[in-house]
């Protein structure tokens, strides 16, 4: 039988069954967690959307929200990409494989993916966030939905080529064409290939048409902030735009009220918001 939670505090017991690096400093690592109860996985992708976050809880340690990264027809696990910055992202760094932890989850709301079909979808990211967006286009392009999409296309940057995330799945993606990815570092490196410049100056130079299409932006603050208007000068409308938000959770689930922006909590209303919501709250991003 699947996992009853009694309570949405409870988490999902789950143990860990691969940890790898992901950038070439090691503050990037992503960890594949099994489920105690195979049952529980059916369950949980039952409810995920993709854009969606979870809590993980480490017994002793406390939880941290991180996105979830990972495509249910990859497996009987969950990914997720963790940025070491405190004591339980420090904690899930150093975790051996078999350790328990849990999660509380799929949390928030996800994409809108129903709303999106019919139309090109434009993935831009930078660093850690873009988990959640890779998460999106393994969960489109994997399976049969994607016929129901016109073209993809990403639009991702990272400090250095040592920092990109997924360089497997990139190569494969450079190669697919599919998938239109433009890839850019800040700096120029000897023998890169792809774009050089900031992302939003990527975005620039992309210039990705608005029409009939729907642009997904992901990454530091300060990333979305310069490219957010970028995306209005090429003409996509607010409503055609979409972010997911970093904001300090604890809760999850909209009781603490430690991530609101005005009348709406980031963890429950969000992470994902269209540009148009984005207009109706403080500036308080």
């Amino acid at each position: 039988m699947p996992n009853q939670q009694v309570s949405p505090y409870t988490p999902i017991p789950m143990h860990l069954l691969r940890s790898y690096p992901e950038s070439v400093d090691g503050a990037l690592r992503s960890i594949e967690l099994s489920f105690d109860n195979p049952a529980d996985c059916r369950t949980f992708y039952e409810a995920y959307d993709p854009g969606q976050f979870c809590q993980i809880s480490i017994f002793g340690k406390g939880e941290s929200a991180i996105g979830v990264a990972s495509a249910a027809w990859e497996g009987d696990f969950v990914r997720f990409t963790v940025q070491r910055m405190g004591v339980v992202t420090t904690a899930l760094h150093q975790m051996q494989v078999g350790d328990a932890l849990g999660i509380r989850g799929p949390l928030g709301n996800g994409f809108p993916l129903n709303e999106w079909k019919g139309k090109d979808l434009i993935f831009i990211g930078g660093g850690s966030a873009f988990s959640t967006l890779y998460a999106t286009v393994l969960h489109i392009t994997g399976s049969s939905l994607k016929k129901e999409f016109g073209r993809i296309s990403v639009i991702y940057g990272t400090r250095s080529s040592g920092h990109a995330l997924y360089k497997e799945s990139l190569k494969r993606w450079h190669e697919n064409h599919e998938i239109d990815l433009f890839q850019t570092i800040d700096n120029p490196e000897p023998n890169w290939p792809y774009m050089v410049g900031f992302v939003p100056d990527a975005v620039r130079a992309v210039k990705p048409s608005p029409n009939n299409a729907v642009a997904i932006v992901c990454g530091p603050p300060i990333m979305t902030k310069f490219t957010l208007p970028i995306l209005e000068d090429l003409g996509f409308k607010p409503e055609a735009v979409y972010t997911s938000l970093e904001k300090r959770m604890k809760c999850g689930i909209g009781k603490c009220g430690r991530c609101n922006i005005g009348p709406k909590y980031v963890c429950k209303d969000g992470p994902v918001f269209s540009l148009a919501e984005l207009h109706t709250l403080p500036n308080e991003l």
